[in-house]
C-alpha cells in the first residue's frame, strides 16, 4: 500500500490498480499548495470522515471532474448531492460498503459536524472514523476527528488495522498523550501514521511531542512529508 499526506487529515491511498482519496482538505490548505488535481488523479473514491469544511474540501469539484464516488454518512453525502456530485454511497455507524476492491466500515468517533453558512451552521450528520480493508491489502484505520474512548479497544478487536492515520494536534481532536496512550493500549497498529497537526496554529506545530509520548512503540511511527508517497 502506498500513502501520500496532503496535510491535515488529507490522505491519498493507493493499493493494487485502486487509488482513493480522503478528507481531500485541498486548495484551502494553508499548508498544501498543489491544488487538487494532482491527488485526484486516477482516483474512484472519496471517503469523507465528516461534514466540517477542513474535511470535505474540495470533495465535490474533485467527484465532478473525475466522477469518483463520495463514501461518507448519510448527510454528508446528500450535501455533496445538492451541489452537483451525483456518484454517492451513503452509510452510518456499524455499516460496511462494498465499493468493489476494498470496502469501508463506519465507526465511532468523538467530534462533531457541521458546515458554516450565513444562517449559523448546517448539520452534516455524525463523524465517523473508516475502516478501509482492501481485497488484496492491509487494512487501515483513518480515526477522523476524535477525542480518545475506551471502545477504540472493540475496533481493534472487531477490525484488527494494520495502518493507523491518527490525529494528534490537540484542541479540536486527540492531543499528543492521548493518541500515544491510544497507539500503545488500545491498538496493535504495524505502522503509524500521525495526522491533523501543524495546519493551523491552534494545533501543535509537528509530531514531536506524540514521538515522545509513543516511548517503545515510537519504531512503528511513520512521519511523513506532505506531497511524498511512502509505503507501508
Amino acid at each position: 500500500m502506498r500513502l501520500t499526506w496532503y496535510g491535515h487529515s488529507a490522505f491519498r491511498v493507493e493499493f493494487a490498480d485502486t487509488a482513493l482519496l480522503i478528507d481531500p482538505f485541498l486548495s484551502g490548505n494553508p499548508t498544501w499548495d498543489g491544488g487538487w488535481e494532482g491527488p485526484a488523479e486516477g482516483i474512484s473514491h472519496i471517503l469523507l470522515t465528516h461534514g466540517h469544511d477542513d474535511h470535505v474540501g474540495d470533495t465535490v469539484e474533485i467527484a465532478k471532474a473525475t466522477g469518483a464516488q463520495i463514501v461518507g454518512n448519510f448527510e454528508v453525502c446528500s450535501f455533496c448531492q445538492s451541489q452537483g456530485a451525483n456518484n454517492i454511497n451513503p452509510g452510518n455507524h456499524g455499516g460496511t460498503i462494498d465499493c468493489g476492491p476494498f470496502t469501508v466500515t463506519f465507526v465511532n468517533a468523538l467530534h462533531s459536524s457541521s458546515r458554516s453558512t450565513g444562517n449559523g451552521p448546517l448539520y452534516m450528520g455524525n463523524p465517523l472514523g473508516l475502516i478501509v480493508s482492501p481485497k488484496s491489502d492491509k487494512r487501515l484505520y483513518h480515526l477522523g476527528d476524535t477525542g480518545i474512548f475506551g471502545d477504540m479497544a472493540l475496533i481493534n478487536t472487531l477490525y484488527e488495522p494494520a495502518i493507523g492515520l491518527v490525529p494528534i494536534g490537540d484542541r479540536f481532536t486527540m492531543g499528543a498523550r492521548e493518541a500515544a496512550y491510544a497507539c500503545r493500549n488500545f491498538f496493535a497498529f504495524e505502522t503509524i501514521v500521525p495526522c491533523h497537526y501543524g495546519t493551523f496554529g491552534a494545533l501543535d506545530p509537528d509530531a514531536e511531542k506524540f514521538r515522545a509520548a509513543l516511548g517503545d512503540a515510537a519504531d512503528r511511527l511513520t512521519v511523513p512529508t506532505r506531497g511524498e508517497a511512502f509505503e507501508v
